[in-house]
Order: structure tokens, then C-alpha cells, then sequence
């Protein structure tokens, strides 16, 4: 973007990428949070070359979520062969969570562990393993409401409020109107066999 808005933004990534292990990214549907995520991974020379995991915990259920995130070794449910979560999977690079505040409240319980400890105890297992990634959420919501609503965890609030970063609206933002106009418009002409 070129709005002022984003153009701050754009000046504290590296920052972030450097400096920030944990961060919280909030903002309206469709502004961009998981760009912002990536952008942050891709300018930090430590996780460049790393994985970039993105989960969307609003659209998975709970018990495939716990399962998806953390793994689960052979037998621990029925069918159970054993399987690395996305949390090793992502070790040394960053976990992005989208619509964080969809997880359950027992969800947020295990990850709150998670992201205090860093350490990961797959369903069904017995040993912890350590992990070392970023953790970077993001909602749509307003969080410090759903904490004091008690529909959010105010202890994993904090832990993952560690910097928070608001993405304003494009509405606030109209300069970038163009920009992205064209952005979109010169990805989709080649799908369509179309010239610009």
C-alpha cells in the first residue's frame, strides 16, 4: 500500500521480524493479515528459509484442530497412524493462527501451554517435544471485548498480544485502491487470456 497507514506499517516490519517472537495481528476480513504475516516471515534471515504453516482455526472443528495442530502418535483414537502436527511443522519458521478467537475454550487452554512452554505433546503421547517458532494470530474481532465478554482467554490475550499490529480497513486507507485495482487486475488477465 502508499496510504500513509500502510506505509507506517511497511517501516515496522523489519522491526518485527527481527525483534518480535510473538505478535497479534488484528483488523477487518479481507485487509490482508495473512500477507502481513508472510511479509513478516520473509524478512527475517532466520525464518526466510523456514516454513510458513497457516492454520484457520475457524474453519476446522475442535478435535481435528487439536490433532491437526499438535499431532498424534499411532492408536491414539481409532484409525490413528501417527502423524507431526503443524506445530513441528512449523518449527524455526512461523505458525500463522487466522480467526483465532473461533478456537474453543479448551483449545486455547492447550495452546496457551504452547505458546508459555514452546514445547508440544502430540494426542496420545507421553513426551514433549520443544519447538522454536513464531507464533503470529490474527482476528477479526475486537479481542479485549471478547476477553471481557469471558469468550477469550484474557491469559493467552496476553500472550499473544505481546505486539499488536491493527491493519485499518481500506475504507481508511483510499490510496491503495489503485494499487490493488491494478494488482488484482494484472493477476487475473493471464488466467483469462486477456491483455491489460
Amino acid at each position: 500500500g502508499i496510504s500513509p497507514a500502510m506505509r507506517q506499517i511497511t517501516q515496522t516490519l523489519p522491526r518485527l521480524a527481527q525483534h518480535a517472537p510473538t505478535l497479534l495481528i488484528t483488523g477487518e476480513s479481507g485487509v490482508g493479515k495473512e500477507v502481513i504475516a508472510r511479509e513478516i516471515h520473509h524478512l527475517d534471515p532466520r525464518t526466510i528459509s523456514r516454513p510458513f504453516v497457516a492454520v484457520n482455526c475457524g474453519a476446522i472443528s475442535e478435535s481435528l484442530l487439536e490433532a491437526e495442530l499438535f499431532g498424534h502418535e499411532k492408536g491414539a483414537f481409532t484409525g490413528a497412524v501417527g502423524k507431526t502436527g503443524l506445530l513441528v511443522a512449523a518449527d524455526g519458521g512461523t505458525l500463522f493462527l487466522d480467526e483465532v478467537t473461533e478456537m474453543s475454550p479448551g483449545m486455547q487452554v492447550k495452546l496457551l501451554r504452547v505458546v508459555q512452554e514452546r514445547e508440544v505433546l502430540p494426542v496420545g503421547g507421553t513426551q514433549t517435544r520443544k519447538i522454536d517458532l513464531r507464533f503470529i494470530a490474527a482476528s477479526n474481532r475486537n479481542m479485549k471485548d471478547w476477553v471481557a465478554e469471558g469468550r477469550f482467554r484474557q491469559d493467552l490475550y496476553f500472550r499473544l498480544n505481546v505486539v499488536n499490529l491493527h491493519i485499518p480497513p481500506l475504507s481508511e486507507r483510499r490510496d491503495d485502491i489503485p494499487l490493488l485495482a491494478q494488482h488484482f487486475l494484472d493477476r487475473a488477465a493471464p488466467v483469462m487470456g486477456k491483455s491489460v
